[in-house]
Order: C-alpha cells, then structure tokens, then sequence
C-alpha cells in the first residue's frame, strides 16, 4: 500500500476528545482502581505499620493492568471513529495520567495526615513520592500503549484489501 505524503487533516473534535481533557479523563478510572489500597500503603510506608495483604495488592494489580488497557483502547476507538489518527503517545499519557493523581492524592495526605515539621522529611517523603509516580506513570504508560497497538494491529489486519 502507497502512504500519502501530506497528511490528512484531522477534523475538529468535541471537548472530551481534545488532547488535555481526554488524558485527564483517561486516568482517572485506573487511580479509582487503586485508590484504597494506596491508603493502607501509605499508612503503612509512613506510620512504620506492617503491611501483610500481599494477596490483596496482587489482585489490585491485576485489576489496575485490566483498567488501563481498557480505558486506554476505549480512548483509542473514540479518537480513531473521528478520524485523528495521532494515538500513540495519547496512548501512553492516557493511562499514565492516573500518577498525575497518586502526586496530588500524595500531598493531600502530607497536608492531611501527616505531622512532618521538618524540611528534610519534606524532602525525603516528596523525593520518594515523585520516584514513585514516575515508575507508576512509566508502568501505566507502557500497559496503556501496549493494548494500544495490540487493539489496532488487530482492527487493521481484520480489514480485507481486494
């Protein structure tokens, strides 16, 4: 198949299919998904309680992969039925966005439950959070954009060429 030099025009889109909006609102279903087990982790990373639910976090996992993928190649469908093109990175900030809410869920709970007075534990528990939310936002990200591909190679190939 030839590919065009020029490429097409994308039409205009409705405000939940613009770039910000629907990146946004792709994470938050997977930060619900996650959202009490986060408490009980950071209850017990920062009150020196013993974490022993392991089983728990483990279906929480699997739940958090299985809501990624599908809300990523739900974005993906809605931005392919009109017409833009332009998913791959989309993909990938989609369902890596839901770390942009663990970072303010995270000074939330700074601001709420913890009594820190001191600038060196303000470093310490921002410094680890924002490592934290990176490897989350680089995990989702990658879950995010893998269903993608897999989704669209999929529909793609269905398609027949005579």
């Amino acid at each position: 198949m030839r590919v065009n030099q020029i490429p097409r025009q994308i039409p205009p889109q409705s405000f939940y299919l613009q770039r910000i909006p629907s990146i946004l609102l792709g994470g938050v279903l997977p930060f619900g998904a996650i959202f009490i087990e986060l408490y009980f982790i950071m209850n017990s990373i920062w009150f020196n309680r013993i974490y022993y639910v392991f089983g728990f976090l483990s279906l929480v996992f699997v739940i958090l992969v299985i809501t990624c993928a599908e809300v990523t190649i739900l974005m993906c469908y809605f931005h392919l039925c009109s017409e833009d093109y332009r998913w791959w990175w989309r993909a990938f900030l989609t369902s890596g966005c839901s770390s942009l809410y663990i970072l303010l869920y995270s000074i939330l709970y700074y601001v709420y439950r913890l009594e820190m007075d001191n600038f060196v534990s303000l470093l310490l528990y921002f410094g680890w959070t924002l490592v934290m939310c990176i490897f989350f936002f680089v995990l989702t990200g990658s879950v995010g954009f893998l269903s993608c591909l897999w989704f669209t190679r999929k529909i793609y190939g269905a398609i027949k060429t005579d």
